[in-house]
């Protein structure tokens, strides 16, 4: 196992001696729900009553009972001497006499008294579950440097369902030393009476959708969220053969504020590139369409190298230096240092590219091969590689088109050590094409939600499966979540209800402020039979809640992504016909209907460091606050899409945010703050820029990294012989391209319902507004033009049978 990762197990408390125990234990005061507070009591050995060691890795420590106590005769001094990985805490005893009782929901203002000789260092969460026993639950403040006695501060989240005890203390991460004492544990009030409902009771329960009078006037498959709250929707040629012939590509930034929209000279066809915002803001957008697949259907699409950066100030695309393969459909996940890495997609040949790319922030240019590290590995399309807290990459399963990957279908990539491990537990994982994956609120959780998807080749009945996995465990597993909520589906004569075990392929999920995943849109079937269904996952209860459904179909080529104000936009649908939906719809979730929104007042600063404590004042009491990465989203792909829970220290109206430590939590760049009302009412978002590493080294602190999934059994593979590609069928989008032109879609294989006749074909052809279809050279798969006039499905075709 990697030394780095290496678990220890946590010091065992040993029984309590008499002859060290005071005759009568210091018990919590009325309103602090901690025993031995200041540690005078004395324990067993070297710990006082109701205190534990803890910590794991390789390091050199030394836990001391002191007599430099800020009141009383004792306080408690956790040090490192050396340290390779790991750390080292003084933890409440996790045991029922001394762990705190809590109650699910609540929320509890925690404080203590301490001096560090390190910036590593802060306050750390345990919780226990009724049915799972203890466990890790977050980190709440890094300490800053004190040299004298100082008061820390902080509230907790809201108690998950489940959790009956919390136990706390300080970690220490890093060399050097932390001195605590006296430690408080209060109940926090409830804040706001109950909501009022300020709607109609439809649009309380499930919200409200609103279709735009502007439609988009471009075909826009990417969609991303800038930092001036304005979006950049990115078409290309739009799927459309004759604009790329034409050299016609297009992008249009839509304004919110004022629902318009400009349109932007766009260089080459980003048709299906890769796209993720860098630290500044900017977009760097990886690759296109270099061409479409031959008439004759023996050349698929093709990938070319070039890169660009968007900047929203000035609006204009820029070039980079090219990658070093083609990549139609990669992968872009940006890493804790603001690097991004790229896998997957179609080459130039329109082969699988088997080349991992690196895009340098320090150089700003992608790095050359033999620089970055490889496994000559084929990925896939548009594989979900979701950042883990210590710099792993988790492959989710999800993609685009097709089987999955070999082996289990999800897997963890440590670039660092370069090898793949396989994780179980996916269900049908050659049937998650175009399913969504979300790491869940908040990302300190470290779990990954996996939603419906289906298979493009063998083109069955999408599915209703979702997949949890809590990675925070030393060997993770996929487990079955609830099934996905049904709707109704068009087959092309009216909405009529799902059965069985119908779910969607082409789902949409965005992360919203007040903790939960919004579903919505999809399909059926490959580009057909439109499902109109939404529903909101509550992470805390792994449940769904279907709210009112999207009007317009939002299947192939739709974006889903949530505006700085809290609505959700969704656009596009692109189904197989050729056709495109321009019209654009918004949705007003039910937590804009519960009352008046608390108001960021004041942000005392914009650009914030890890670490760091910053401060706001809200206009009345709020629960929570976060940061939600902005989206940068296609083909139901957004694995950068993250919530990061700022822990609170409350003072009236005066609300300071503990930010996490670690970047891979929390990449640099822009997000988006909401403070969120204990109604889960979230405020207006205030845009705040996350500084990158470098504002660790200015204070020589670095990242809290805990020891999850460092227990993998699954099949470990490292870097395979060096190839040039992976061979690709030219019909991986499962259109077949005999027929008609490129953007029309075909399906190589029809639904299950359709029987494998002319007639039969024909006539779902019809009903899905297919219209004329040419016949491309002389070969005719799947017997549509019986005829032989070149044209499929006439009336001498279906005739004939």
């Amino acid at each position: 196992m990697n030394q780095r990762r290496r678990r220890t197990a946590l010091l065992a408390v040993a029984g309590l001696t008499g002859g060290l125990l005071l005759a009568s234990p210091q018990p919590a005061s009325a309103a602090n729900l901690i025993k031995n507070p200041g540690f005078e009591t004395a324990g067993t050995g070297d710990m006082p009553y109701c205190w534990q060691k803890s910590g794991w890795g390789e390091n050199d420590f030394a836990f001391e009972t002191t007599a430099d106590a800020r009141s009383g005769s004792k306080a408690m001094k956790v040090t490192l001497t050396r340290r390779v990985d790991g750390d080292r805490k003084a933890l409440i005893t996790e045991s029922a006499d001394c762990a705190p009782v809590v109650a699910a929901g609540k929320q509890y203002d925690l404080s203590l008294w301490y001096k560090t000789t390190t910036p590593d260092a802060n306050i750390t969460l345990f919780r226990h579950d009724t049915t799972a026993g203890w466990q890790y639950w977050t980190d709440l403040k890094t300490l800053p440097l004190a040299g004298n006695w100082t008061e820390a501060s902080v509230r907790t989240p809201e108690v998950p369902p489940g959790t009956d005890r919390i136990s706390w203390g300080v970690s220490v991460y890093g060399t050097g030393s932390a001195t605590t004492d006296d430690y408080t544990m209060e109940q926090v009030a409830d804040p706001v009476p109950p909501p009022r409902c300020t709607g109609t009771a439809d649009q309380c329960a499930n919200g409200a959708w609103e279709v735009l009078p502007a439609q988009n006037p471009v075909r826009s498959m990417h969609s991303v969220v800038l930092h001036n709250g304005k979006v950049l929707l990115i078409a290309g040629s739009g799927n459309d053969p004759e604009k790329f012939e034409a050299g016609t590509f297009t992008s249009a930034v839509y304004d919110p504020a004022n629902g318009s929209y400009k349109i932007i000279p766009t260089p080459r066809d980003m048709f299906c590139a890769g796209h993720v915002q860098l630290q500044d803001g900017r977009v760097l957008v990886m690759s296109g369409n270099k061409g479409y697949p031959s008439a004759d259907g023996k050349i698929g699409y093709q990938g070319y190298k070039d890169s660009y950066v968007f900047d929203p100030a000035t609006e204009t695309y820029t070039r980079t230096n090219d990658m070093n393969d083609g990549h139609w459909y990669p992968s872009a996940t940006v890493m804790g240092n603001g690097d991004v890495l790229s896998f997957g997609g179609l080459k130039e040949d329109s082969t699988g590219s088997v080349t991992a790319e690196r895009w340098s922030q320090a150089e700003q240019r992608w790095l050359p091969t033999w620089q970055v590290k490889q496994t000559w590995s084929f990925w896939g399309l548009y594989p979900s590689m979701i950042l883990l807290q210590d710099g792993r990459l988790f492959y989710s399963g999800s993609h685009v088109f097709g089987n999955n990957i070999p082996g289990t279908g999800a897997a963890i990539y440590d670039y660092d050590a370069n090898t793949i491990t396989q994780v179980p537990g996916l269900q049908r994982k050659d049937e998650r094409d175009q399913s969504a994956s979300v790491l869940l609120p908040p990302a300190q959780d470290q779990k990954v939600l996996t939603i419906g998807g289906g298979n493009i080749d063998s083109n069955p009945a999408a599915n209703r499966l979702t997949d949890v996995i809590d990675l925070k465990q030393p060997n993770p597993s996929y487990v079955a979540g609830p099934p996905l909520p049904q709707g109704t589906v068009d087959f092309g004569n009216g909405k009529v209800p799902q059965t069985g075990d119908q779910g969607k392929m082409y789902v949409s999920a965005v992360l919203l402020p007040d903790g939960t995943v919004m579903e919505t849109g999809g399909a059926l079937h490959n580009r057909a039979d439109p499902v109109f269904e939404t529903s909101l996952y509550d992470p805390r209860t792994n449940t769904f809640d279907p709210v009112t459904a999207d009007p317009e179909a939002r299947g192939y080529h739709s974006s889903a992504f949530l505006l700085p104000d809290g609505r959700v936009m969704t656009t596009g649908d692109n189904p197989g016909n050729g056709s495109w939906n321009h019209k654009v719809s918004v949705y007003t979730p039910p937590y804009l209907f519960k009352g008046p929104r608390p108001v960021i007042t004041s942000l005392i600063d914009t650009e914030w460091t890890y670490g760091d404590t910053q401060r706001i004042t809200v206009d009345r009491p709020i629960a929570k606050a976060e940061l939600i990465r902005p989206a940068a989203v296609t083909h139901s792909s957004d694995p950068n899409q993250r919530f990061v829970d700022l822990p609170l220290t409350v003072d009236g109206n005066n609300v300071d945010l503990n930010v996490t430590s670690n970047p891979n939590v929390a990449p640099p760049g822009w997000y988006m703050l909401f403070a969120v009302d204990a109604n889960g009412v979230p405020s207006v978002a205030k845009w705040v820029h996350l500084q990158g590493p470098s504002a660790l080294k200015a204070t020589d602190a670095s990242p809290h990294i805990h020891s999850f999934a460092d227990d993998l059994k699954g099949k470990r593979t490292g870097p395979g012989k060096k190839r040039a590609s992976q061979p690709v069928s030219p019909t991986v989008s499962g259109c077949d391209r005999h027929y008609g032109s490129a953007n029309v879609c075909v399906p190589t294989a029809f639904p299950p319902q359709v029987k494998k006749t002319t007639a039969a074909r024909c006539a779902w052809l019809k009903q899905n507004d297919y219209g004329r279809l040419k016949v491309n050279g002389t070969d005719d798969p799947l017997a549509l033009d019986r005829d032989r006039d070149g044209v499929a499905c006439g009336k001498g075709d279906v005739r004939r049978r």
